[in-house]
Parts: structure tokens; sequence; C-alpha cells
């Protein structure tokens, strides 16, 4: 542990961190106050709870950037089980509780929890030791594959189950990736192909507001005041904006104009209030942090450290990528936050958690 200790982390990847993370409290607040003003009578509601969630979460990113690799590969499994207790704790009457239509949250003691955000660090988790221990090994379908696409599929399953597809596809997603730096031979993907492609075309248009989702982003004005209301309310903020934006706190689309301002479409308020300047940039921290993490994964001369921080890096910059591509329009609307900056301690725990573990990384590759 002394010597973890004393190894340093990657500084330009720490100042990353530093910088979204104050960008996206001050974000917050200018996004929120106004609805916790509304709902709360309280504008500071939100300001407050996401500070508590960022002091939390510092400490997380210190106990995950010093604890041992050999002790993380122990916690694997533990966090695998305890993630797949919490996914199914949602389906409990009582304790899950619908939140938008999906029933992705459990609410204990006046406190909540999404799962689904642990799930994504369990996967990337149990991946990395699984992956690592089978490297050279990795195309053999019945020990090296087949065991942990089964483990990763149950969890896909269950939180498809939680009317969550959005989620549920991109776990998935950050899995084959995972498998694709692995080297698995591209003949399984393409025999998983066939099964998952059609498999998810049918259960995309099993549910009616992913059909409107859909039809809302190809034609927005189908459906102005319904389901294509927040795709044009997004992109209207986004080019009210302009260059400069209107200034920090003078946004009027959050004041009931753009439905989820604090949470999901942040970003459109990034771009209202500071321009295509501020969303540049946001971009370019994102940019930062993929280039310090996947550089980490790709100078890791430890298999483990290789596949996490390319797992860490692929959840937590893919998300961001995602998020403002629905803000842009460029996809349909998701329900995938935007990490550090969404309203949400579930999310913004478990992403300052994995963003210790690339400074763990970062210890041992440069230290």
């Amino acid at each position: 542990m002394e010597k973890i200790e004393r190894k340093s982390a990657d500084f330009v990847l720490l100042l990353d961190l530093f910088l979204l993370v104050g960008l996206g409290i001050i974000t917050l607040f200018s996004a929120s106050s106004y609805y916790s003003e509304k709902i709360f009578n309280d504008p500071f509601y939100y300001l407050k709870k996401q500070s508590l969630w960022i002091i939390i979460g510092g400490f997380l990113i210190l106990i995950s950037s010093i604890t041992p690799i050999d002790i993380l590969k122990k916690m694997a499994p533990a966090v695998l089980f305890v993630s797949f207790v919490l996914v199914m704790m949602t389906f409990i009457p009582g304790l899950g509780k619908s939140v938008l239509g999906a029933k992705r949250w459990i609410f204990l003691f006046g406190m909540s929890f999404e799962p689904s955000e642990l799930v994504k660090f369990a996967v990337v988790l149990y991946l990395s030791v699984i992956l690592s221990k089978k490297y050279d090994r990795i195309n053999d379908p019945v020990n090296s594959i087949l065991p942990p696409l089964i483990v990763v599929s149950v969890f896909v399953a269950l939180i498809y189950l939680q009317n969550d597809f959005s989620t549920a596809f991109f776990i998935l997603f950050i899995a084959l990736s995972m498998f694709f730096i692995a080297r698995v031979k591209m003949i399984y993907f393409i025999l998983l192909g066939t099964v998952i492609v059609p498999l998810s075309f049918l259960l995309l248009f099993t549910k009616e507001h992913r059909v409107k989702r859909i039809i809302a982003f190809l034609n927005p004005l189908s459906d102005p005041s319904g389901s294509g209301f927040q795709v044009i309310a997004a992109k209207s903020a986004l080019i009210n904006g302009g260059f400069w934006g209107s200034g920090l706190g003078l946004g009027v689309k959050k004041l009931g104009g753009l439905p989820e301002a604090h949470s999901d479409f942040i970003f459109a308020v990034i771009g209202e209030e500071m321009g295509f300047l501020g969303a540049i940039i946001v971009i370019t921290l994102f940019v930062i942090f993929a280039w310090r993490g996947y550089t980490l994964a790709f100078k890791s001369e430890d298999e483990f450290g290789y596949y996490l921080a390319f797992g860490v890096s692929t959840v937590i910059v893919f998300q961001a990528l995602l998020n403002m591509a629905v803000v842009a329009g460029i996809v349909p609307a998701t329900g995938i936050p935007l990490p550090f900056f969404s309203a949400g301690g579930s999310s913004l725990l478990m992403t300052m958690l994995m963003s210790g573990l690339l400074l763990n990384v970062s210890r041992k590759v440069y230290g």
C-alpha cells in the first residue's frame, strides 16, 4: 500500500477531473435553480445534493485510486453479486419505483439508488478480471467466451425488464467492446450479430414510447407538443446560444420549456448559456479524458490494467458522446446522463469511483 501511495498519478487526468467536476456543479446549479425553487421552494436544493455526492465521490476516488490491484481483482465477484441483488430489488413492490416509465430505482429510508449504474462498473471490473486471466486462450468459445457472455446477458435482460432499453443496450455495447479489444475472433461477433440485431429491433418496437422516440427523432414536428417537444426544445436552446451564449444563468429554456434540463438534457443548457464556445470546452474536456484513459490502457503492461482502463474510459466517454448526440438530435432520446454534469448521485458516484480506478492504473503506468 505504501509503495502504491508514493507513486504519482496522471496529473493531466487529475486536472481534467477537477475541471469536469467543477464545471459540472456550476452548470447544474444554473440549470436546476429555477426548477428547485418551483418544486422544493429552495433554489439550492440540487446544488446541495450534488455537492454532497461530490464530497462522497472524492473519497471514492481516493480509495479506488490507492486500492492495490490484487484487492480489486478479488472484489469483482462480490461487486457482481451485490449488483445482481440490487437489480433484483427494483422488482420488489415498495422498494422498486418507476420513474418516467422505467422501474430502475430503489427507494429506501428516504434515499434512492439506480442499480444499473453500479452494473456498468461491475461488468467492467468482472470482464477485466476474466479477460486478463484468459487472454492467452480467449478464442475458446466454451471456457473463455460463453461464461462471461452469459453473465453479461443476464444483467442486460434484467435491466431491459426494468423498461430501460437504452442502458441495457449500452451495457451490452461496453461488454462487446471489451471482447473486441481482447482480440476475440470476428466470426463470433458475426454469430452474435445474427441474434442481437434482429432481437434488438424486435424489442425496440415492443413499447409505444420507444416507437414515439424514434418518430420524434426522424420528424420532431410530427408531434411538436408531445414526443417531439423535448427534441425541438433542446435544438432551440443550442441555436439560441449562438457562439458566445446568453450568459451563465441567463438561459430561458430551463424555465419550463425544456424537460429534464438539470438531468439528461443539461448539455442543452450549456449550449444556450455558454454557446458554441462553452459546448466545445465541455467536449474538449471529455476528449482529454478519452486521450488519457485510452493512453493508460494501451501503455499498461498488465492485462488487467489494460482492460480496466479501456472499459472505464469507454463507459464514461461513450455516455458523454451519446448524451450530447441526443441533445444535438443526432440519435433518438435515450435517458443516458451526461457524466459529471447531470443531476443524480448514482451516476456521479459511479463515475467518480471509476475515474479513481483510472488514476490507480496511472500510478502503475507512470509511477
